[in-house]
């Protein structure tokens, strides 16, 4: 897969919430700001204005700006307008041979899990959970974003390091006040491990459970978070069900949640010691993951590397296959 460099084209997609649902076009148009002024040039997928009932576009809609982005040679890169609650709709549509013969980075997060590992599962394309398009438009802790992103988009290997600081606001509103903490990765259970990452949003990767479009690598490290939407005793329920849908994982990489779940340490442990497996292998939480602010980006379908000495994150992204 050709990485991406200065000068290429991004195609901007809505594979589950549209662009109105998160006030339009002009609202976001910083993003693309942003994104330009990295050097890129950025366009938006044919049917990018569609909004219905459900604050998304028609499944056809959908996957037609999908493969037209897979398609078009002239797209290096394709990025995903925001997460929503429908990407799963699409799956059973997609035209994999299609994605398989045109391998591109394809990024987003949150709801976009489905997409990532479903096309990972499919294709054994790789994919990127890192900021979406409307992520961009974030001022205080871009840069770190930012940076993170563009090391696993531009590099074969890059290494992930904590951010000076967090935030759990509404950064996406302009007036809303910020309050920010000192980042700490935080170890539950120490240790080394290697393998493929696969993961992304816990209740969304639950969708995936029992379907062709599920990962299954041998080797495997799970990296979960979770949004806004689900408190700490529903997120409990999820981790249960994915760790009997994955049980043999190398290690698993928490982020950091919302504060809207009202998980706090203490709660976390709690539902970490329920769990004697993961006393076995190694476990990080707290970590710069998704829907914390900023994030870094991981590449599902990697081979990742994870030392908890060194609080050591090592994603290689390139074979001789790529």
């Amino acid at each position: 897969m050709k990485k991406l460099k200065k000068g290429d084209h991004i195609r901007v997609i809505s594979p589950s919430l549209s662009i109105q649902a998160i006030g339009g076009f002009n609202a976001n148009v910083s993003a693309k700001e942003k994104l330009e002024e990295l050097g890129f040039d950025v366009s938006f997928s044919s049917n990018y204005f569609e909004h219905d009932l459900f604050d998304s576009a028609s499944i056809a809609s959908r996957v037609e700006d999908l493969h037209e982005a897979f398609a078009d040679p002239s797209v290096d890169a394709i990025l995903t307008t925001i997460g929503g609650v429908n990407c799963n709709e699409l799956l059973p549509y997609l035209d994999y041979d299609l994605i398989a013969q045109n391998p591109k980075i394809f990024c987003g997060y949150s709801d976009t899990t489905a997409l990532l590992n479903a096309i990972y599962a499919k294709t054994g394309m790789k994919t990127y959970m890192g900021p979406s398009y409307s992520s961009f438009k974030m001022e205080a802790g871009q840069d770190y974003q930012t940076e993170a992103w563009l090391k696993a988009v531009t590099q074969d290997s890059y290494e992930l390091t904590p951010s000076s600081e967090w935030s759990s606001d509404a950064w996406y509103l302009p007036d809303a006040p910020r309050t920010f903490y000192p980042t700490e990765w935080k170890v539950y259970n120490p240790g080394q491990a290697s393998g493929i990452a696969i993961g992304g949003n816990i209740s969304t990767l639950n969708l995936l459970t029992g379907t062709e479009f599920a990962p299954k690598p041998d080797k495997y490290i799970l990296f979960l978070e979770e949004a806004e939407d689900d408190d700490y005793l529903i997120i409990a329920r999820h981790l249960t069900a994915l760790l009997q849908a994955y049980p043999n994982p190398q290690a698993v990489v928490l982020g950091r949640f919302p504060k809207e779940t009202k998980m706090t340490e203490e709660i976390l442990l709690a539902i970490l010691d329920k769990h004697p497996l993961l006393k076995t292998i190694p476990v990080l939480y707290d970590v710069d993951f998704a829907h914390t602010q900023p994030l870094f980006t991981i590449t599902i379908g990697s081979q990742v590397s994870l030392d908890s000495h060194d609080m050591s994150l090592h994603f290689k992204t390139a074979k001789s296959s790529d």
